[in-house]
């Protein structure tokens, strides 16, 4: 890893016009909340605590994750450095009420808590929301809050009804009073498609977006519409996602999650050329993946999942590793990354 002072890890940008900065690697935390595998608690907060060490002070996390095993977990982590040293953020949209049902793991969520999710983007609803995520956290102080999967990728025609509660019902209200009061320093939404972000700026002064993939080495097609329109409103992203759920982590060779699901044979195809093309310039696959998008200056930090210290090692090392341009040449005038993409400087 480079030295404490080239690390790109403890780079900070700012987001959007507020006077909050994150760090260059965030920590995401989905699984702290046992995505497709759970952790023991010493397993989550030694894995916080080495992402300390790498200098990330961005951590970001979701009562959904887990179904709010993740903000205990990362609440009980974070207590023990100093507040005003990292950023969190949360989010909004579901409230936790007690299970009714067992749970049928269709989630991917692996012996999570025993509640259930109640979509509810009122107003009402996402004042109550973030409430019960301080409390869970124990943690006052959250510095930006995110509105959690509104779109049609979750909703599909149900969708206009819960876009509905954010509008007439109050959402956004309850997101400007917040900011305006001084109790966030900033907001937008978490999500997996980038229309859902351009419908919500379209409709409310949004300050970030935490965008799931779909701006990777595999994915550029926000390139065409939203990434240009976050740049003219002065929207930051906060890019997740970055090995699109694990191919881009170990290339054909390991484990083929591409968007939460099975990776279809094009997506396997195109990952093997990007890998041969990285083999060829000395480049770990998975240094190429967390690099890439921090690259867009639209891009304030990258978040990386991480089930433990030594996975939380490896992604520091990978951000931060030196890669030759060469590469990014070569993947462009192959036609795996588009032109148009801004590139890492060496």
């Amino acid at each position: 890893m480079t030295s404490a002072i080239d690390s790109k890890i403890r780079r900070r940008r700012a987001i959007g016009g507020r006077a909050l900065q994150v760090s260059g690697l965030g920590l995401g935390t989905a699984p702290l909340g046992g995505l497709y595998r759970d952790l023991t608690d010493e397993e989550a907060f030694e894995t916080v605590d080495a992402a300390w060490e790498c200098g990330v002070r961005f951590f970001d996390t979701a009562p959904h994750y887990g179904h709010t095993k993740a903000e205990h977990r990362i609440g009980d982590a974070l207590r023990r450095h100093p507040r005003d040293e990292y950023v969190l953020s949360t989010k909004a949209g579901r409230r936790f009420v007690p299970r009714k049902n067992p749970y049928d793991g269709s989630e991917g969520w692996q012996n999570p808590l025993p509640f259930e999710a109640i979509y509810d983007y009122t107003h009402g609803g996402i004042l109550r929301s973030f409430e019960d995520s301080q409390q869970r956290l124990g943690i006052i102080d959250i510095d930006i809050l995110l509105i959690h999967d509104i779109g049609h990728m979750t909703h599909g025609d149900q969708n206009p009804h819960y876009w509905k509660q954010l509008t007439d019902g109050g959402g956004f209200r309850a997101l400007d009073e917040l900011r305006s009061a001084g109790v966030v320093k900033a907001v937008g939404l978490g999500v997996n498609e980038g229309q859902a972000v351009l419908d919500m700026m379209a409709e409310f002064d949004i300050d970030c977006a935490l965008l799931a993939g779909r701006y990777t080495l595999l994915e550029q097609q926000t390139l065409n519409d939203l990434l240009p329109a976050c740049e003219k409103r002065n929207v930051s992203i906060l890019l997740g996602g970055a090995f699109n759920s694990g191919i881009l982590a170990q290339g054909v060779s390991g484990d083929l999650k591409f968007n939460y699901g099975a990776a279809p044979p094009e997506v396997i195809k195109r990952v093997a050329r990007l890998e041969e093309v990285c083999r060829a310039h000395g480049v770990p696959l998975a240094a190429a993946a967390l690099q890439f998008p921090y690259a867009h200056p639209c891009v304030a930090t990258v978040l990386t999942g991480a089930r433990s210290p030594q996975e939380m090692r490896q992604n520091a090392e990978s951000f931060d590793r030196k890669i030759p341009p060469a590469l990014w040449r070569a993947l462009s005038d192959q036609g795996l990354i588009d032109r148009r993409a801004p590139v890492p400087e060496a």
